[in-house]
């Protein structure tokens, strides 16, 4: 076979092999499958273009496929934070790429009590407290992550900036697209977010027995 009929086979091998791949990426709703196909894709494209010498469609699909990969491990990645996350401490670093940084002041209110929630915040310096309960929230904390859960999505305190800061937000709609894309990290946060609420709640009744406790103490003569 001389090498323009070894040049057009590769060539129509590769659209074959191409339509196939777009036809299977239709029936895929799950962003993970999506971009192993499309590494394929680009794959075969590449090895179906270098018969042909066809420089531009060899450049363009090595640029896609890298950015395929990338775009692969970064979402396997946040399965494995979620999941490590999950089994540990519930620190929420693997959302940090997702997240959008903002400078707070000194007396500054971030959010009001039974104001519409739309994002959640992560503590990066500076003190923060929750005005209602008066509890400050250390460096590392989360903020608003059960906001999603909940049916009406309205805050339950009142946040204040008490000195300089710095936080990273999300928005729901970043994680819900997220959850969307992976179930398995959809999976997770589930998990995380159940934990979370189960941790307060312990928290909530051991400062309930202290109060009672303190109460019910014998009041000195």
């Amino acid at each position: 076979m001389d090498t323009s009929h070894l040049a057009e086979h590769a060539g129509t091998v590769g659209a074959v092999f191409a339509s196939v791949f777009v036809i299977a990426t239709t029936t895929m709703r799950t962003m993970i499958p999506l971009r192993v196909l499309g590494i394929c894709t680009n794959l075969v494209l590449i090895g179906t273009a270098i018969p042909t010498r066809n420089y531009l469609i060899i450049v363009v699909q090595a640029l896609v496929l890298v950015l395929n990969s990338y775009r692969l491990h970064q979402m396997l990645q946040l399965v494995r934070d979620v999941k490590k996350s999950v089994n540990s401490d519930l620190s929420m670093e693997w959302l940090k790429p997702f997240m959008t940084e903002r400078k707070c002041a000194a007396g500054e209110v971030l959010f009001y009590k039974d104001e519409k929630a739309e994002d959640m915040l992560y503590i990066v310096s500076g003190r923060f407290k929750l005005v209602e309960s008066g509890i400050e929230l250390p460096v590392g904390a989360i903020v608003g992550e059960l906001g999603m859960l909940s049916p009406s999505n309205m805050r339950t305190q009142t946040l204040e900036c008490v000195e300089a800061g710095t936080i990273l937000s999300v928005s729901y709609t970043k994680v819900e697209e997220l959850y969307v894309q992976n179930p398995a990290f959809g999976f997770y946060f589930l998990r995380l977010a159940s934990a979370r609420l189960f941790e307060n709640i312990d928290k909530l009744e051991q400062r309930l027995a202290q109060q009672t406790a303190a109460s019910a103490a014998p009041k000195p003569a």
